[in-house]
């Protein structure tokens, strides 16, 4: 008889927020998890790392706001894990700073089942860190002290020593306490802490909406509730805090706190968000593309067992690149099939994919658009050439026209197609509706349009809405595209690549900026 299955309990700290501050370790166990029991996070792209079928079980622990009690919670834990499960219970920060995981550790020996503990990145040191607060400094202090600011209310009096604490270490550091911030300040003023020491309130600390009040202690606490400053946030007492002032970093990035729709592909949106998200954008993923085969591969495998009758091959994409190359291989061929064929290539991505195969492509026009490749090829004398184009299975006829034109013969066979991906819309209509999105990117004609489709029922509004929106095209094509829905272009770059969009884009937040005096 098969032994019964041993579930196992991971107690993982998330971090505070930031998606590249979870630990390895962490990241690992969410994707073979079977449950996955978790409290209010700052960042939810963690349970995108969940594998599919994994059962996300929201537990709603956050300030007024509790869904279940620790002893349901607790109990929730022990019963997955029973049924031979493997369960991460997720939790923001580190387990055991001030997160209850040692309770629920304890809950676990109790009922003798097995757990590890991942710690995270505590956003006791990492979001004074993002704000440019080092919370030692030989100049300042050698000494820090972390304390709760919100004590289990059901307890008689505190269990902090203020007449101790208040002078004991050179930064004090409070987790959750923004509601206590009065009676905090009056506590460490009472037992001897200068009210002219400098503090700091920093809310959602690590993500683009990070937002940072310094002031003095004898004032902090009127500060915040005139800035409207509320839980999340970490509160910093001591003299690194005039720190601040020549270490922030993260605020200071060009594109901190600007929320950024990206509509490419999921899988080649990767790079661009990445260097969005470094540069202090919140980029919301939106793709309005999913690129897939086909729906039959005839034409493409005709094509590719006549290589040998055409002369030229041309692409005006990377991804006409990848499934013409997938199908060769299908095909039980490789790019040794391909000696004597010239190979034209539009943009310089489609151009390195042949670059990394060790193959210089012999066309590449200087502008990045069918038009530009027509000129190119006036060059060649096409006339009589017989030209084999692999590309979407809808796309502008203006390429196979004009080459027709000049006398090419010219088969235009699917290689892929792209096709309106299913997802919620809700999100994003949300923060359109509300005027919390910045910029709406588009990097095809394709996602322009999808994108309207998406949004049909909202037609009239989506206008209004994207009006007050920057939109940021990556040529012309795709700007002509936008401006036939409706849209107004307020950039376009003078290169049609990400990285000219993404330069453009700095530039324009830049110059959106309040000059100095």
């Amino acid at each position: 008889m098969a032994a019964e299955k041993k579930g196992r309990v991971y107690l993982v700290g998330a971090g505070p927020g930031d998606p590249g501050l979870l630990t390895i370790k962490g990241r690992e166990c969410l994707s073979r998890a079977d449950v996955i029991i978790y409290d209010y996070l700052a960042n939810r792209i963690f349970l995108e790392y969940a594998r599919d079928g994994a059962d996300l079980i929201y537990v709603g622990k956050k300030a007024g706001c509790h869904t279940m009690s620790q002893e349901e919670i607790s109990s929730l834990i022990v019963d997955s894990a029973r049924k031979g499960s493997v369960v991460v219970r997720l939790k923001g920060g580190d387990p055991f700073i001030f997160g209850r995981g040692g309770e629920e550790a304890q809950e676990l020996v109790k009922a003798g089942v097995d757990f590890e503990v991942v710690p995270g990145v505590t956003s006791a040191i990492a979001v004074p860190a993002y704000a440019g607060i080092p919370l030692t400094h030989r100049d300042h202090t050698a000494t820090v002290a972390f304390i709760t600011g919100h004590e289990d209310p059901n307890k008689d009096g505190s269990n902090i020593a203020w007449d101790r604490l208040a002078t004991a270490a050179g930064t004090l550091v409070f987790l959750m306490g923004v509601g206590n911030l009065p009676r905090i300040a009056e506590s460490l003023m009472k037992y001897g802490r200068s009210p002219e020491t400098p503090v700091a309130v920093i809310r959602r600390g690590t993500v683009p909406e990070q937002r940072t009040l310094v002031g003095k202690l004898k004032h902090i606490a009127r500060l915040a509730k005139e800035n409207d400053i509320k839980p999340p946030a970490i509160i910093v007492v001591g003299d690194v805090v005039s720190l601040r002032e020549t270490l922030d970093w993260f605020e200071k990035r060009p594109l901190f706190g600007k929320r950024i729709v990206v509509t490419r592909a999921r899988k080649q949106a990767s790079v661009f968000i990445g260097e969005l998200a470094r540069l202090g954008a919140e980029c919301i993923e939106f793709p309005t593309i999913e690129v897939t085969p086909p729906l039959s591969w005839d034409d493409l495998d005709r094509a590719i067992e006549a290589l040998e009758s055409y002369q030229w091959l041309l692409f005006t994409s990377v991804n006409g690149v990848k499934y013409f190359l997938k199908r060769l291989e299908a095909l039980g061929r490789d790019i040794r099939d391909l000696k004597g064929l010239k190979i034209g290539a539009i943009g310089p991505k489609t151009a390195e994919t042949w670059h990394n195969l060790g193959i210089k492509p012999d066309l590449m026009p200087d502008e990045y658009r069918a038009e530009a490749v027509v000129d190119c090829f006036k060059e060649y004398g096409v006339k009589g050439a017989r030209i084999l184009l692999p590309r979407a299975e809808k796309a502008r006829e203006i390429l196979p026209e004009e080459l027709r034109k000049m006398g090419a013969d010219i088969d235009v066979v699917p290689a892929y197609r792209t096709i309106s991906p299913e997802h919620d819309t809700g999100r994003v209509r949300e923060m359109l509706e509300k005027g919390e999105i910045d910029m709406v990117t588009f990097t095809s004609s394709s996602t322009v349009t999808n994108f309207v489709e998406m949004f049909k029922e909202d037609a009239q509004k989506l206008k209004k809405w994207m009006a007050s929106v920057t939109i940021a095209c990556i040529g012309p094509i795709t700007a002509k595209t936008a401006e036939d829905n409706g849209f107004t272009i307020n950039l376009a770059p003078p290169e049609y690549t990400i990285e000219s969009l993404t330069d453009s884009i700095v530039k324009h937040f830049i110059q959106q900026q309040p000059q100095s005096m």
